[in-house]
């Protein structure tokens, strides 16, 4: 894929450090690795990034906003999730995951979406279980040391840090809007707070 056929410029994903991956590769992440520096630090694919957002944009555009659930529990996915929320009409946890939302029909937090995203494997472990036991499918953004278990499809990217948690969610926004012919405006700096800055790793 060739840099004009990216959602973004290149440049774009390497300055929110969309390919920075970490000291460590799962297995089920070895396909979307580009390469591993010397320093043994994972560089993602960033043309497989970019496709992934397509597809799973595709994807969720089956479903109505409200039956979209996305989930991360860590502090720098919480503006980029809002964000997302309040451009589409999805559902949002941002924070905790409480036990039983998925599972329990009892429990005050109980929801039952038909699609739920998540933003980090490990962190976001406790909906991956929960959905799977409710057989609903689940999308992660996922990093190079991620486990798939439980994923239905996956975004690889750096999960870590907010300006690449926010670019991706606001590409994701942005394909869903255009899927579904939408006129809702989606701005890239509702989803960061972090000025973004030229980065010197390269892919």
């Amino acid at each position: 894929m060739s840099q004009e056929e990216l959602l973004v410029d290149r440049d774009e994903y390497l300055a929110h450090g969309v390919h920075i991956g970490t000291k460590g590769k799962n297995k089920d992440m070895e396909e979307y690795v580009f390469h591993v520096k010397k320093n043994q630090l994972a560089v993602l694919d960033l043309n497989q990034t970019d496709e992934k957002i397509r597809v799973v944009a595709e994807f969720l555009s089956q479903y109505n906003p409200e039956d979209i659930l996305v989930v991360g529990r860590k502090e720098a996915a919480k503006r980029p999730l809002r964000a997302f929320a309040d451009a589409l009409g999805t559902q949002v946890i941002d924070g905790r995951f409480m036990p039983g939302t998925l599972t329990n029909p009892a429990s005050d937090n109980f929801i039952e979406p038909e699609v739920v995203i998540v933003t980090d494997p490990e962190e976001d472990a406790q909906a991956i279980d929960e959905a799977e036991d409710a057989k609903i499918p689940v999308i992660s953004l996922a990093d190079s040391a991620d486990s798939l278990d439980g994923i239905d499809d996956v975004i690889p990217a750096n999960n870590k840090a907010e300006n690449s948690i926010g670019l991706v969610y606001y590409l994701l926004a942005k394909q869903l809007v255009e899927a579904r012919g939408d006129q809702t405006e989606v701005n890239v700096d509702d989803f960061r707070t972090e000025p973004v800055v030229e980065d010197e790793e390269e892919e």
